[in-house]
């Protein structure tokens, strides 16, 4: 998200505006390394809204408008270029969203596993294997990263060592705060760090992103070569893999979707 201070002109946020897109544009362009994409799709109102907004434009659609998908999106929130003193005031304006004093209510849990379940449905390709989708497959990074912010928007608000943006470091915190068993939290931690080494490999491999691991022997072969794996195993890789999130599916269903409630 771009935000802009609350003296900007008109002017300033068209310059904003004009200066954060032909950014966005020159890393898409191709080149020795593959393009890189800036999503600003989780800003307010998504593609339709304007693409900088003021600090008090921010403030003001969060107090009227925010959603519950929206408090998520903001724990990973963290400063990435420009006036570190704007953002920390961002920051500080949007902290009772993303850590709520009274944690979520049924209803509001409820929605975020409804949307979970939405985007599931929708965003995994058609005839593709899912258990081999890196982030949206059993077990895998969305599992994990949606499973460690339910914890978050649960208890940030009475436990601030759960106050941050990095998903590890949070399920460190609740590992400390008593919220996760070790052993359930180390099942999450190998999946997610797999599923994303795989992630990084096959986009190295095939000069693209792209979050299903690929059907082509070849370029599983390739991912398994630059792992480390002797040639011949990638399928012990993919074998490797799906044993580790099918494990860590287990704790996401009890710890996400309440399947011991």
């Amino acid at each position: 998200m771009y935000v802009v201070d609350d003296d900007a002109s008109s002017d300033d946020i068209i310059t904003a505006t004009r200066v954060v897109t032909k950014a966005s544009a020159l890393l898409r362009l191709p080149g020795a390394d593959p393009p890189l994409e800036l999503d600003a799709d989780l800003r307010p109102e998504g593609r339709d809204g304007v693409m900088v907004r003021t600090l008090g434009g921010y403030r003001s659609y969060y107090e009227r408008w925010s959603q519950t998908w929206e408090q998520q999106a903001l724990i990973r929130a963290s400063y990435g270029a420009g006036d570190e003193e704007l953002v920390t005031r961002f920051l500080d304006d949007i902290a009772p969203l993303r850590w709520p004093d009274a944690g979520l209510s049924d209803e509001e849990i409820w929605s975020i596993r409804k949307l979970k379940g939405r985007m599931e449905t929708e965003r995994v390709q058609r005839g593709t294997d899912r258990r081999r989708n890196l982030k949206l497959g059993p077990g895998g990074l969305s599992d994990v990263e949606w499973t460690v912010q339910l914890m978050q928007l649960r208890h940030a608000g009475d436990l601030e060592s759960l106050r941050v943006p990095n998903t590890m470091d949070a399920l460190d915190a609740c590992i400390q705060e008593g919220l996760i068993e070790a052993h359930d939290a180390q099942l999450l931690r190998d999946a997610w760090q797999m599923a994303s080494e795989l992630r990084n490999h096959a986009m190295l491999v095939r000069g693209r992103t792209s979050d299903q691991l690929p059907s082509d022997p070849r370029d599983l072969s390739a991912i398994a070569a630059q792992l480390g794996w002797a040639k011949g195993e990638a399928s012990l890789l993919l074998d490797e893999y799906q044993r580790t999130t099918r494990l860590a599916s287990r704790v996401v269903d009890r710890l996400f979707w309440g399947h011991d409630e």
